[in-house]
């Protein structure tokens, strides 16, 4: 070879390897931007009406749940300043993790790091972390929800899968879910303002809100009906054919789930969903989703990664229980291939629900655990076999898939929930598993097995009354209540004063109490949810009080 040849076939080669770094250097990538700091933090903890709506702030007093910095919004001079950046585009933010999810190439990702006011980037292409990727090809993950049931309609088509967790034993207690805020998190609503099964639901306002986090929009209504059929197993109702197990509930319905692609934005706008559900109040979120495997194979989620902590989901996941709701998620349908649970399901944040048949033999489909932390997953399991479903149309059917299981158990916890809603997200959730089949001997594929909510409640009630609480703290019963309402009052106090206000503040009633005149009467009270504040000296309780 000539000399001259030599030095085109290097020249050929540096051009080459210029055009490939090119390649790598404009490629898109995804990920977390976190902040240094946020502004304002006093003064916004000082007035929390100002971050907070006044039903949140009155679910965390009645839970001690505390307010603190990560109420506090994302500062906007950071976001705009990043948005400002040409070739960076900004999908979604975190308060409770100070951070923006972003797309944008390597090298202006890598330049934000010299900003002074972010803290560092996190890469969803793990090996940019200098973490170990494990790639492989999309599934689509509502493969088996999607695949219809040839069975005949039947009156009462839900009752199976109501009764097999005795949520019928809570509907005939008069605990319906009233009161109970739930959001729904999930693909799409098409249908809701219009199908029947929701009727009921509109016409007495429960419906609270609805928003698209992908399109930054108003409505709920896209193509895929995923989410109206998750919906329905909890609020729906058609009398003579169906009824969820929350049917009194309120609702906020959201979309975070993109169908035409699988991308780790997704969990970033998952959790700012659940932010957004804190701020209003929200007590239980049911989320038919999970995220493993993704489009670009380096963004996928390796066994290790799950955890319970690692990923955008589970953090957010985290944070909300720390919020003081109470998260159920599907625990994943790839037990037959990934195998393992995804994420928000590896979080201990969440109430992690699999699936059986109706039989209650476990589904073959059904992630299973334990995470990689080794912490017990799924939490328990529910009909999700056949499970019956309303369709967007109004029309009963029958769908399998973790995604069904999930809602029938979130409408049952919001049901148990309100019989006492003084009681904390972890207390339920512990109940709740303790109530299951399986809870002295659980396995990995049905965790601590199929809940029963008439033993749920009943270990609920007593919740408490033992001796050593009741020597030092109020309690308050019945609740829901139509016209007395009685107090246990500490041994060392003698009386004490009685409060009730509406959730915007007004005061309606005052009344004291003694050991032996440990009663109020609310019968002129209207109709409606209340804060009950119970305080004697520097001992002091405050309870949602449900007036029928």
């Amino acid at each position: 070879m000539t000399h001259k040849k030599i030095a085109m076939k290097k020249t050929v080669l540096l051009l080459s390897f210029l055009f490939f770094q090119a390649i790598i250097l404009h490629a898109q990538e995804d990920a977390l931007v976190f902040f240094q700091d946020k502004e304002n933090i006093a003064a916004a903890l000082e007035n929390p009406i100002s971050i907070l709506t006044q039903k949140a702030i009155d679910r965390k007093l009645l839970h001690n749940t505390p307010i603190d910095a990560r109420d506090v919004p994302v500062n906007e001079a950071y976001i705009t300043a990043i948005k400002d950046i040409s070739g960076i585009t900004v999908f979604a933010k975190s308060k409770w993790m100070n951070c923006v999810y972003v797309r944008a190439d390597l090298q202006s990702l890598e330049a934000l790091e010299g900003l002074d006011f972010v803290s560092h980037v996190e890469y969803a292409d793990k090996s940019l972390n200098l973490a170990p990727i494990i790639g492989g090809t999309t599934e689509d993950k509502f493969l088996i929800e999607n695949q219809i049931n040839s069975i005949v309609y039947d009156y009462g088509a839900a009752t199976n899968q109501v009764e097999m967790i005795a949520a019928n034993f809570l509907h005939q207690q008069d605990f319906t879910g009233t009161g109970v805020d739930i959001a729904v998190l999930d693909s799409g609503f098409p249908g809701a303002l219009t199908n029947p099964a929701f009727e009921t639901i509109l016409d007495q306002g429960r419906l609270l809100g609805t928003y698209n986090f992908i399109t930054r929009e108003a409505s709920a209504d896209t193509s895929s009906s995923h989410g109206s059929k998750t919906f329905s197993d909890i609020g729906g109702y058609l009398e003579n054919e169906f009824v969820g197990t929350a049917p009194g509930a309120s609702f906020y319905l959201y979309v975070t789930e993109d169908v035409t692609q699988e991308n780790p934005v997704e969990e970033a706008w998952w959790v700012e969903a659940l932010e957004r559900a804190d701020s209003l109040g929200v007590s239980v979120v049911n989320t038919s989703l999970g995220y493993q495997d993704y489009d670009n194979p380096a963004y996928t989620h390796s066994y290790e990664d799950l955890d319970g902590f690692t990923t955008i989901a589970a953090r957010g996941a985290n944070h909300a229980f720390d919020k003081g709701m109470l998260l159920l998620t599907s625990a994943g349908n790839d037990g037959q291939s990934f195998g393992f649970v995804a994420t928000p399901a590896d979080a201990p944040g969440c109430l992690s629900i699999g699936a059986v048949d109706q039989d209650g033999i476990y589904a073959g489909f059904s992630s299973f655990g334990p995470n990689s932390s080794g912490l017990r997953k799924p939490d328990v399991m529910a009909q999700g076999v056949s499970a019956a479903v309303v369709d967007q149309n109004g029309a009963v059917d029958f769908n399998s898939g973790t995604s069904f299981s999930s809602p029938i158990m979130a409408g049952a916890i919001a049901s148990l929930w309100q019989s006492r809603p003084e009681a904390t997200n972890a207390q339920i959730m512990q109940i709740v598993r303790a109530s299951a089949h399986l809870f002295d001997n659980p396995t990995d594929l049905m965790g601590y097995g199929i809940p029963n909510f008439e033993i749920a409640y009943n270990a609920l009630q007593i919740l408490g009354a033992q001796t050593d609480f009741l020597d030092i703290q109020f309690a308050m019963y019945p609740n829901p209540a139509k016209d007395v309402v009685s107090f246990n009052i500490p041994s060392a106090i003698e009386k004490a004063q009685v409060s009730v206000f509406t959730i915007s503040g007004q005061q309606v009633f005052s009344s004291e109490i003694t050991p032996n005149q440990n009663t109020i009467d609310i019968s002129g009270v209207a109709s409606g949810i209340y804060i009950t504040k119970v305080k004697s000296g520097t001992t002091k309780n405050s309870f949602k009080l449900i007036k029928k």
